[in-house]
């Protein structure tokens, strides 16, 4: 299970982040049990079936964008999520912060965010980058 910096303390995390394997296509990859995050692919294919799942199980869901996706690509639909992920892909690579304020501030996004994959340890100043931005890490 992954860990998680959350409001400047480590915890464990409850979700699941659903990545395709070679043989997976966003239409016949298996959705495990509980919290998920699904990448945009998944989302698109399978948008009106991961929202009855959520109603009615009960479980939360979320999205992870890619790199090269932007934030434009979910603008009408983040009320349905619990958490957006923004994978940082490269350690000098600024995009994914600057895709976390665009949800903020542009698109008006109040639930959780999270940045995972390579995310600089050196962006993660507890009391700044997390608390201001609302931006978790996954480790």
């Amino acid at each position: 299970m992954f860990m998680l910096i959350e409001n400047g303390r480590i915890v464990s995390d409850g979700w699941r982040t659903l990545t395709l394997a070679e043989d997976d296509t966003p239409h016949n990859v298996r959705l495990p049990v509980g919290p998920v995050l699904v990448p945009l692919s998944v989302w698109k294919a399978r948008r009106a079936e991961l929202i009855h799942r959520e109603y009615e199980h009960g479980w939360a869901l979320g999205i992870w964008l890619a790199a090269e996706e932007s934030a434009e690509a979910i603008e009408h639909d983040i009320d349905d999520f619990t958490v957006i992920a923004i994978d940082i892909d490269k350690f000098t690579d600024g995009k994914g912060f600057s895709t976390a304020r665009l949800l903020r501030e542009r698109y008006g996004y109040k639930g959780e965010l999270r940045a995972i994959g390579n995310v600089p340890r050196d962006r993660f100043d507890f009391n700044s980058a997390i608390q201001s931005e609302q931006l978790a890490a996954v480790g």
